[in-house]
């Protein structure tokens, strides 16, 4: 049976000629592996992780919903107003579906749109909490993942891709960052974004607390 998130679907700026066809991706052939799929077509907005007072410790945003730090700042202290004192783990926000989860001093969120497949979103979260799990050796805390942000943004690159999602199984995610730092380690791109992350962390240390 096929899968539903090989199956494409349009989004705004995207897959346009999928949308105007109208026709469903080929079903997969009868006794496919799991791992030989296709990367899923259903995109994320953005992916970050603060800390228990709202402060960002590691974001991806995909898109030009929030196109300036600014912005995507505002963004994530109006989310986590929202949903840091709530058991819940979905949101309705801005038009947006979130999906999101606390694990001692973290909040881990995945965002989509309002039409995005909840479930889907859940996957990508739960994969990524799962993959971070191991990468932290059971400790997905602040101070862990500030010792290992290079690992946390090896296992979200291999989840996410410009917004579309690759993988949502966290052994599979799990295998492709050992194989990568195995083999060579961090690439440029990851060292970049590592660093400028870090960066805006102390910048961030500085701003006035309101």
């Amino acid at each position: 049976m096929q899968r539903p998130e090989a199956w494409p679907r349009p989004h705004p700026g995207e897959g346009a000629a999928a949308a105007q066809t109208g026709a469903p991706a080929p079903p997969a052939p009868a006794g496919e592996p799991a791992g030989s799929r296709e990367p899923s077509l259903y995109t994320i907005k953005a992916v970050f992780i603060l800390d228990s007072d709202g402060r960002r410790l590691l974001a991806k945003y995909y898109d030009d919903t929030f196109p300036s730090m600014k912005e995507q700042m505002a963004f994530e202290k109006n989310v986590f107003n929202k949903t840091n004192r709530t058991d819940s783990e979905i949101a309705f926000f801005g038009g947006m579906t979130i999906v999101y989860k606390s694990s001692i001093d973290l909040f881990l969120y995945v965002v989509g749109s309002s039409q995005e497949n909840e479930l889907m979103l859940m996957s990508v979260l739960t994969c990524l909490f799962e993959s971070l799990n191991h990468v932290l050796r059971k400790n997905v805390e602040k101070g862990w993942l500030m010792d290992n942000m290079d690992g946390a943004f090896l296992v979200l690159d291999e989840i996410v891709d410009g917004g579309v999602i690759l993988e949502s199984d966290p052994q599979q995610v799990i295998q492709k960052v050992n194989f990568r730092a195995d083999d060579g380690g961090l690439t440029e791109q990851s060292v970049a974004q590592v660093s400028l992350h870090r960066l805006i962390l102390v910048l961030w240390s500085f701003l006035p607390r309101h």
